[in-house]
């Protein structure tokens, strides 16, 4: 082995992450800029009262003009046109940066999606910084934010782990990586050749954690893939050091193996000035105005005298996320986190923390209720929303993103295991009730009932919202479905839209939702799947204007999926398609200001299939009832609403009066199969509009 070369490590530095962040950093020493906005405390409904209806792209999937780049694509005029035509008020475009790994000089490429990233500049496969920043101004002249991200539990592995793995000054702080000493290189594995880790079996890591080199086994696996992830630990190969030295390291990856965990809490704070760092960079250079803090829970691991090692609800992640977010509010920016960890987590981590959070609560139970027909699940986490302290308005609901369904609900797996809850007549632990739910939907959304969606590891279900829906439906065969088949699901999917966005908070869905894509089939993602990540499936290659209709594989490799509602240019001609009938109902949302409403009662019903929120609406406009029927037969019910002025009860989206909330808040529903309605109590106090 032979030292590195000098010119190398040079060119690593000049690459790195770090030391971007050090030179941006010292553009705010000593100015006024970051002292003039309020940061302590997070503040969503600020956050989403600049933008309530976001457009959630993933950068692999869009399919470009032919020769033009993603970010040319996300900025085209007539796109524009059309999601403000919708009411789109905001883009979050998904990781756009340079992402994977180096290997020498030569870059490797992603292994989740560009959320493994090297660099702060653009991903050039992708476009270029210019073309952010023009994204960024066409988004403006359409009244709308672009949403950006920033991902602060690790990386990939480009020049800042090349840079740790040869012990170059802090770098090693960045990680949470463990020098193995020479006598105890027989414990760790060899790398087979081509690769440049490999994933430790549990009892190294118990071995390695006895000779007190790590914390040992996390609390979870995350992605656990029998052969390919069996702990949240790799190793290195032999590297020799800018000092000469050969070492073999061994480092944490919550995720894969390419994304090494980043250390919170090392004496240099290097991974503090490199996250903040390409947070301000994202706010003040690309045009950002929310970033979401992605994976923002897992900043903090602990060893334990006994059992796992502490690694989720670990007050270091609340922190971590108090400075970061502090830092982004003191730049003129908000945040949001994508945290799908208990309700606790939720709430301990949004005081001071990010300012909204993406809903993973009543996210897997509105579709439980699809799946089922029944909304006491639903209930249920609506209301465990409010006992944990929660503003509904503080939550990003939200259709299809590019993650699977999770159905780990990680709030009764962990610190609710034991809590007792009623169900069905039935009271159960909570980790039964857990077990319960993942059943009846496994059961219902993969398998044999529905051969299309795949289980993604252990965490969940890999589906499009479209075969979410198929599947309730009972439709094994999507290649077989009806013009009849088509036109309910579309119906089902605007009901999934009211549950979203006829409540308080910011308004999420993807273009996979807006042009009712189904899932690949199997075989032509395969080759994505070596893994065992699953979730290719529901990423297929979508057109929302007709950019390159013969284009059947999107920039970043994916094949176009089967659009059952078509493009939005073709569908807001007609007043019946799934987009002309969204932008109706995103209408009336932004009439009545429901994302700035609160939510103030989930009552009890009587029809399995009901459910109803009801909402005191702002400046005065009376009381907003949302009624959805989850169920496949008409329900004719008496709704008992105690407190709430009498008066007309008016139907918002169709202008039309339904009839009279009673003195004594009764006031009878009528709702066909799959139905919602958008209603409004006009009291005394609130003069009809």
């Amino acid at each position: 082995m032979t030292t590195p070369d000098k010119q190398y490590v040079e060119w690593l530095v000049e690459q790195s992450m770090l030391n971007a962040a050090k030179q941006r950093a010292k553009l705010y020493g000593g100015q006024g800029r970051l002292w003039q906005r309020p940061y302590a405390q997070a503040r969503p409904r600020d956050a989403s009262a600049i933008g309530s209806v976001w457009f959630t792209a993933y950068p692999a999937s869009i399919i470009t003009r032919e020769g033009g780049s993603v970010l040319e694509a996300l900025a085209d005029e007539t796109l524009w046109h059309a999601l403000s035509e919708v009411g789109i008020q905001g883009i979050h475009n998904g990781p756009l940066k340079a992402s994977g790994g180096l290997k020498g000089r030569e870059r490797t490429p992603s292994i989740d999606g560009n959320f493994d990233r090297i660099s702060f500049e653009v991903d050039s496969s992708l476009g270029t910084d210019a073309q952010f920043l023009n994204l960024s101004r066409i988004a403006a002249a359409h009244n709308a934010i672009v949403v950006d991200d920033v991902i602060p539990s690790h990386t990939g592995k480009g020049a800042d782990f090349r840079l740790a793995e040869m012990a170059y000054e802090e770098y090693p702080g960045l990680y949470h990586m463990v020098e193995i000493k020479e006598e105890d290189w027989s414990l760790l594995p060899e790398v087979p050749a081509g690769r440049d880790a490999v994933n430790l079996q549990p009892a190294t890591v118990d071995a390695l954690r006895d000779k007190h080199y790590i914390v040992g086994q996390l609390q979870r696996v995350i992605f656990f893939e029998p052969g390919v992830k069996e702990t949240d630990w790799s190793a290195t190969p032999i590297v020799t050091g800018v000092d000469g030295k050969d070492r073999r390291w061994v480092y944490l990856h919550y995720f894969k193996e390419g994304q090494p965990s980043l250390n919170w809490l090392d004496p240099s704070f290097a991974a503090q000035q490199m996250i903040i760092g390409d947070a301000l960079h994202a706010i003040d250079v690309m045009g950002a105005r929310v970033l979401r803090l992605d994976a923002n829970g897992f900043l903090g691991v602990e060893r334990k005298a006994d059992g796992t090692a502490w690694s989720e609800s670990h007050p270091l992640s609340i922190t971590g996320n108090q400075l970061l977010a502090g830092a982004i509010r003191k730049a003129g920016g908000f945040s949001f986190q994508e945290l799908n960890l208990t309700i606790d987590d939720i709430a301990a981590m949004s005081h001071g923390g990010a300012d909204l959070s993406y809903d993973f609560i009543t996210r897997p139970a509105y579709q439980h209720a699809l799946l089922t027909g029944r909304t006491e699940f639903l209930r249920l986490m609506l209301r465990q929303v409010h006992e944990f302290g929660i503003d509904p308005a503080s939550l990003i609901h939200a259709l299809q993103n590019h993650d699977e369904l999770t159905l780990e609900l990680v709030h009764f797996w962990t610190l609710h295991g034991h809590d007792q809850y009623l169900y069905q007549g039935q009271t159960f632990p909570g980790n039964i009730l857990r077990e319960h739910i993942r059943e009846e939907m496994y059961e219902r959304l993969a398998g044999e009932h529905a051969p299309y969606n795949l289980k993604f590891v252990t965490n969940g279900v890999s589906c499009t919202t479209a075969s979410i829906i198929t599947a309730a439906l009972g439709i094994r065969e999507l290649d077989s479905m009806t013009a009849a088949d088509i036109d309910k699901i579309q119906h089902i999917h605007l009901l999934l839209v009211m549950f979203n966005a006829m409540q308080p908070g910011v308004f999420a869905l993807s273009g996979w939702d807006l042009v009712g894509a189904l899932p690949l089939p199997v075989e032509q993602v395969e080759h994505l799947m070596g893994d065992g990540d699953t979730r290719w499936i529901h990423r297929g290659g979508y057109d929302l204007v007709d950019m390159d209709p013969d284009c059947e594989i999107s920039e970043g490799g994916m094949p176009r999926a089967r659009a059952l509602y078509g493009s939005l240019v073709e569908q807001l001609k007609r007043p019946d398609s799934f987009a002309s009938q969204l932008k109706k109902l995103l209408a009336v949302r932004r009439a009545y200001d429901i994302a700035a409403s609160r939510q103030i009662l989930i009552p009890d019903v009587e029809h399995p299939g009901l459910l109803i929120m009801v909402h005191e609406l702002p400046a005065g406009k009376g009381t907003q009832i949302t009624a959805l029927n989850f169920s496949a037969e008409a329900i004719v019910e008496t709704l008992h609403l105690p407190g709430i002025a009498p008066g007309p009860v008016v139907d918002i989206i169709n202008e039309r009066v339904e009839g009279d909330l009673t003195e004594e808040g009764e006031f009878t529903i009528t709702l066909d199969a799959y139905e919602g309605l958008a209603l409004r109590v006009v009291s005394m106090a609130a003069p009809m509009m």
